[in-house]
């Protein structure tokens, strides 16, 4: 029983959190709606106040009427009454009660109306208040939810590139140590062939001056110091590690 009542409370925690969640992220949505909604109680709180305030004109309209009424019968009255013609004065007095409880029934229906019209315009303005400033809170938010998705994108797009620029500069540098180890093959092949051949040592040799054929510094330099029509002898000098001596 205390399993059923854990997977009841999970099933309606988890109804409840997605409920929420969806809630959250159509938030700006419901705050649109729920802001056209009072909107629209507002134009409707209006057109009442309008009806109710031209009720109350006519109603002052009867009055004035009803005003203008008493004041001709009560002069009626007195005309009647002065000429003796109680039967007319007592007719018109009828009318002029009748006016009077007209009168005194619109004036407070009068007031009233006023007064109602009165808090419905004192609701009307503080709902116009509200709405405004939640106007201005969802726009607010709305712009920061804007710059916010943009910063957002921003960043995942330079994560992606310094992360494409991290991977570029590694590739470079397997590059440049795969040309280093190819060109050490290559001066390791060529000094392996130059062995097997003897070019090395010819290249030593031709060095010192050593290898028939060649011509060292020293023996270019004893050609151009002898007399002129008189060349070098090579065989009179005696060579020992690259020198000339001369007997």
């Amino acid at each position: 029983m205390s399993m059923w009542k854990n997977l009841v409370a999970l099933m309606r925690g988890t109804a409840h959190e997605t409920g929420q969640s969806i809630v959250d992220a159509k938030a700006l949505t419901i705050l649109d709606q729920q802001i056209r909604d009072a909107g629209a109680a507002q134009a409707k709180a209006r057109d009442d106040l309008a009806t109710l305030t031209a009720k109350r004109r006519m109603i002052e309209k009867e009055l004035e009427a009803l005003t203008s009424q008493r004041g001709k019968y009560e002069a009626s009255a007195r005309a009647a009454m002065q000429r003796g013609d109680m039967d007319l004065a007592r007719e018109v007095a009828q009318r002029l009660a009748t006016i009077e409880s007209e009168q005194a029934a619109k004036t407070p229906q009068i007031a009233d109306m006023r007064a109602a019209e009165d808090r419905i315009r004192g609701i009307i303005k503080t709902g116009d208040g509200k709405i405004d400033a939640l106007r201005r809170d969802v726009d607010v938010v709305r712009a920061n939810e804007s710059v916010q998705k943009a910063q957002a994108a921003v960043a995942s797009s330079y994560g992606g590139t310094v992360s494409s620029l991290g991977s570029a500069a590694d590739s470079l540098a397997r590059l440049k140590e795969r040309q280093a180890v190819r060109d050490e093959k290559f001066r390791a092949s060529a000094e392996l062939e130059d062995m097997r051949t003897g070019a090395d040592l010819d290249a030593k040799l031709a060095a010192a001056g050593l290898l028939p054929g060649a011509s060292s510094a020293d023996d270019i330099l004893a050609r151009l110091s002898a007399p002129q029509g008189e060349p070098a002898r090579l065989g009179d000098a005696t060579r020992d590690g690259g020198t000339i001596r001369r007997d």
